[in-house]
């Protein structure tokens, strides 16, 4: 898979300035983003978040999932560092597309898990490849990063694929009673640590 970075600009946020800096899938023409603050350094650990994207929590703040709050306290995390890397994955539902996580979303509402949902669907507990992330890391010159995740899959992946996970950096977010029972699908059966 061949990425291409495409340009950067600054970005000001609630939680501090950061750049955006554009990529480019080559062949499938998927984008992504990565949001830099501070001074990166490639000789030193960065702490960086690796968000996928969720419209309905990121966007349309739904509370039926944590990734809003994860992404406004990756924000957070990464100014208080001082400097970070946040890459936007455009893998939308762990990479099932915004419709199909709409179906997902209506087999919850009759009982169904999200895993369970997505089985029913024909796709897998998680459809995504953190290969793009990967590129982006060593696009930006980065090889050792401190990893803002509760997910244990994502830094076995980034491993094997070549960037050194120094240190796994707690993110957890409040349970609701809209989103208990998907953060304990997302224990029990993904393995995510809370």
């Amino acid at each position: 898979m061949k990425l291409k970075k495409i340009d950067q600009a600054q970005l000001p946020t609630p939680w501090g300035d950061f750049k955006i800096v554009g990529f480019k899938e080559i062949e499938n023409k998927k984008n992504h983003v990565a949001l830099l603050h501070g001074k990166i350094m490639s000789n030193s650990p960065i702490l960086v978040r690796i968000h996928s994207e969720c419209l309905t929590g990121d966007a349309l703040f739904s509370l039926r999932c944590d990734c809003g709050m994860q992404l406004q306290e990756s924000f957070k995390k990464i100014t208080e560092e001082g400097s970070g890397v946040l890459i936007y994955h455009r893998q939308e539902g762990r990479n099932i597309g915004l419709l199909n996580k709409i179906r997902a979303y209506a087999l919850q509402d009759k009982g169904l898990d999200t895993v369970e949902a997505n089985h029913v669907l024909g796709f897998s507990a998680d459809e995504r490849s953190f290969v793009s992330c990967v590129k982006i890391l060593n696009l930006l010159n980065i090889k050792k990063i401190k990893l803002l995740t509760n997910n244990p899959l994502k830094i076995q992946t980034l491993s094997k694929l070549g960037i050194e996970v120094i240190e796994r950096v707690k993110l957890i977010i409040k349970k609701n009673k809209k989103n208990s029972e998907y953060l304990s699908t997302k224990e029990k059966k993904m393995g995510h640590l809370f």
